[in-house]
């Protein structure tokens, strides 16, 4: 129970044993700590509070509705066999016959997360999401081959399976892979083994801390020092580490890519006791690369949340339940940013580029969400992006660079109120735009005259042409490009460009509207 619990990673895990009797009778040993777990963790839920009780509810969450259960064949006079030991075989022959339980174990998803097998499901069976076999029966040759294989399937984040062996069965190993290894379609080189010591993945894991450590060091960032330290200090440590890693996105790639690797094998090594060694390391870079992540997803964070986050990581010496640097706080509206008060802020700071990444995070997504509803705007991603470009090459520095995302905001805002300043609805100022698109200078009268349209178009598709599901049927869709149609034509369209606006605009329509009353105006 222990050892599933310390893994970090909830795969499923499948127990061998030896016979049915004793399938059975593990069931029911680990069913008991299973309970007296639950009850310990309840007893302390009663002495903590904040962040510890959170992750204390997450734990009993997931032992609460964890499912086992025991998959043995069926044999004659197995009830009277079984109770002549003191064991009822009756609930579990019953689940076996009622339920689809091998559906339910193959399911991610689902709460069977235990089972206990002797026989059944060892050969033929595949289940990606096992992560840990427990191997208490003596195997060989083909049948040893396949249980191995059964977890080392890829699944999600697995970088491994592990096989807790508790009577030396790997010593038959060489032996079945000569005859059912290499050249035998398995996915074994000759030479190469399935199975690997624990301690090739320990040192994996240390030479990957090293190369990050080493990375780190060479911008500035002493990892030492960060875990040395505490309260204000170390959010200002921390603080500087991200802006040093905010220099460009290669270096950005490169330490989440490194961090989320030391993570992935860190759970990989756990429960092993070696792998507390690592705890605090591990739990600095993951509380960085949340950092980061908040500033790039255009978070605005709030420190004394972070800390207490920090605190908690790097107070625990074995993590063994999901985390998250809790950096909450409403994203900014950029409408009401005083840009001038944001340009004093920057010039203050003493961490220039999280300024500037949490500026262009924002405005990045307003961009995303301007051209998600006028597909003219594209422009404004392809400036943004031309921006960044000549920043990440090194052709503009920090104070240029948060000059010109002021400047692009600034331009930004006034486009996001262009609709209400021409007098129209968004929607309908994205019909506006792709019949004026490339068009010569209008005069007030043509202008008018578009706007108009624009209003009219919206109102005739909500009105008549938009039904349910009008994408499914020839009928509907000839409903709406003949709407389309009358109104170009109405305007003056003439035949030579009627073609090209009526394709323009009814595929427009057809992507923003899923009838009159679902679109992505609504």
């Amino acid at each position: 129970m222990s050892h599933f619990m310390g893994r970090l990673q909830f795969g499923k895990a499948m127990v061998v044993s030896v016979d049915k009797l004793t399938a059975v009778r593990m069931y029911d040993k680990v069913q008991r700590h299973w309970q007296d777990e639950i009850a310990r963790l309840e007893a302390e839920l009663a002495r903590t509070s904040g962040d510890a009780r959170d992750a204390l509810l997450v734990r009993l969450k997931f032992m609460r509705e964890t499912d086992m259960a025991v998959v043995v064949s069926q044999a004659q006079n197995e009830i009277a066999d079984f109770a002549a030991k003191g064991v009822d075989i009756l609930p579990h022959r019953k689940r076996v016959v009622e339920e689809d339980l091998e559906t339910k174990f193959k399911d991610p998803q689902d709460r069977l997360r235990i089972v206990f097998v002797c026989a059944m499901w060892m050969t033929g069976f595949d289940a990606p999401s096992v992560s840990t076999i427990y191997l208490d029966k003596p195997m060989r040759n083909h049948t040893l081959m396949q249980t191995i294989a059964r977890a080392n399937r890829v699944w999600e984040q697995k970088v491994s399976g592990l096989i807790v062996d508790y009577i030396g069965v790997f010593r038959d190993l060489q032996r079945a892979l000569a005859v059912y290894g290499a050249g035998s379609g398995s996915g074994v080189e000759l030479g190469e083994s399935p199975v690997q010591p624990k301690e090739e993945l320990l040192a994996h894991l240390q030479a990957q801390a090293d190369s990050l450590r080493t990375f780190l060091q060479a911008r500035g960032i002493e990892p030492g020092a960060l875990l040395s330290t505490s309260g204000f200090d170390q959010m200002q440590l921390l603080a500087d580490a991200r802006d040093a890693l905010l220099e460009s996105q290669d270096v950005q790639k490169h330490f989440l890519d490194g961090a989320a690797v030391i993570n992935r094998l860190y759970k990989a090594v756990l429960p092993d006791r070696a792998a507390q060694a690592f705890t605090q390391e591990r739990a600095l870079y993951v509380v960085l690369a949340e950092m980061l992540r908040a500033v790039t997803g255009g978070e605005n964070p709030q420190d004394a949340g972070v800390m207490a986050r920090v605190e908690e990581l790097l107070d625990e010496s074995v993590v063994a339940q999901r985390y998250r640097v809790r950096e909450g706080g409403p994203k900014l509206d950029l409408s009401r940013i005083d840009f001038d008060q944001l340009a004093q802020a920057f010039r203050q700071s003493t961490h220039k580029r999280t300024e500037a990444e949490k500026l262009r995070a924002l405005l990045t997504g307003r961009v995303n969400q301007l051209t998600r509803l006028n597909k003219t705007r594209v422009n404004f991603a392809e400036k943004l992006q031309a921006m960044i470009e000549e920043y990440n090459l090194g052709s503009a520095n920090i104070e240029g660079f948060f000059q010109e995302l002021l400047q692009f905001g600034r331009d930004l805002d006034a486009e996001g109120q262009r609709a209400a300043r021409e007098g129209l609805t968004e929607e309908e100022l994205a019909i506006f735009d792709l019949v004026v698109q490339r068009a010569p200078e209008l005069s007030r009268r043509d202008e008018k005259a578009v706007k108009a349209l624009a209003r009219q178009l919206v109102g005739k598709l909500k009105t008549s042409a938009l039904v349910l599901d009008w994408r499914k049927k020839q009928q509907t869709r000839a409903r709406v490009r003949k709407a389309i149609r009358d109104e170009l034509r109405a305007l003056g369209a003439q035949e030579g460009e009627l073609g090209a606006l009526l394709g323009k605009l009814y595929a427009h329509v057809y992507e923003a509207y899923s009838d009159a009353d679902t679109s992505i105006y609504a």
